[in-house]
């Protein structure tokens, strides 16, 4: 799933976005709670049969001042957590545009597109018929980059071979958005609650990476949707570069706040480590 080596220099991490789609658990469902959209990769590459949140790099295209009219303003963060503003928003159209790409999910002004339409959508963009910009102003509809909510920024570790500087955002879907795996890059989806994807992680039956498992846990306590955006506008979005830390045949990802982690102030709430077990990254205290 990763390719971790100790004696990497590491290269600079691209920029990337990724949103997590939550909603209300459905009238009838028992306690309360959210439900996450969650989408399987691919098999191969990177993060390679993972369960992860809907999201990808940064394009060039997602700069581009010509979407200004076609979108809403990015809500602003407590901390700065890209280089311009002109960055700021292209990551929250990066996040949009993967939703879309990859969960036939799309934040909008107004009444949210049918399935069938986003279905239309992603399907034409991916055959090169037209764009998603073009789809907005044909349909007279403005993509809502004022409903994410910034949450989490984590980068991957120096070590690994292919590494991103991903800002994540919170998005609460209405009844309308059912979402759809892509079978190209996302080969499954599925709603649950965070607390089933961490008990089919902690069964072995899926594969997470330690920021999609600590997103998790976070939002395992959101009494609602509401309270899920309570939480993230609350969040630190301070970076989270993990260290690797190989000793006597154990590997480990230090987090912040970890005694074996040059920052020393906590950047996320639980356990101040993954410790590889087996195939998985399991999260532990420190020795």
């Amino acid at each position: 799933m990763i390719d971790l080596d100790p004696s990497r220099a590491g290269v600079p991490p691209r920029e990337a976005a990724t949103l997590v789609v939550v909603r209300d658990v459905a009238a009838g469902g028992g306690g309360g709670g959210v439900e996450v959209f969650c989408v399987e990769r691919q098999k191969v590459g990177f993060m390679g049969g993972a369960i992860v949140f809907p999201g990808g790099k940064l394009d060039p295209g997602d700069v581009d001042p010509a979407w200004e009219p076609s979108v809403t303003a990015p809500r602003a963060t407590r901390t700065p957590w890209a280089a311009d503003e002109a960055t700021s928003r292209g990551l929250a159209i990066a996040a949009c545009r993967e939703a879309l790409e990859e969960a036939a999910i799309l934040p909008v002004t107004g009444a949210a597109l049918a399935h069938a339409e986003l279905l239309e959508w992603r399907a034409r963009v991916a055959r090169g018929e037209t764009t998603l910009r073009a789809l907005l102003a044909e349909s007279g509809r403005t993509m809502d980059l004022a409903s994410l909510v910034p949450f989490a920024r984590w980068v991957t570790p120096v070590t690994e071979a292919r590494r991103y500087d991903t800002r994540f955002f919170v998005f609460v879907a209405g009844d309308a958005l059912t979402g759809a795996h892509d079978d190209h890059e996302t080969t499954a989806s599925f709603w649950a609650r965070p607390a089933e994807v961490l008990r089919r992680f902690v069964a072995a039956e899926l594969q997470l990476a330690p920021p999609t498992h600590r997103a998790l846990e976070i939002l395992a306590a959101a009494r609602d949707a509401r309270d899920a955006v309570a939480i993230a506008e609350a969040s630190c979005l301070d970076p989270v570069c993990p260290r690797l830390v190989a000793r006597d045949g154990a590997v480990a990802l230090v987090l912040p706040g970890d005694p074996e982690h040059e920052v020393k102030e906590a950047r996320s709430p639980g356990k101040s480590r993954y410790v590889l077990r087996g195939d998985r990254f399991l999260p532990e205290d420190a020795p």
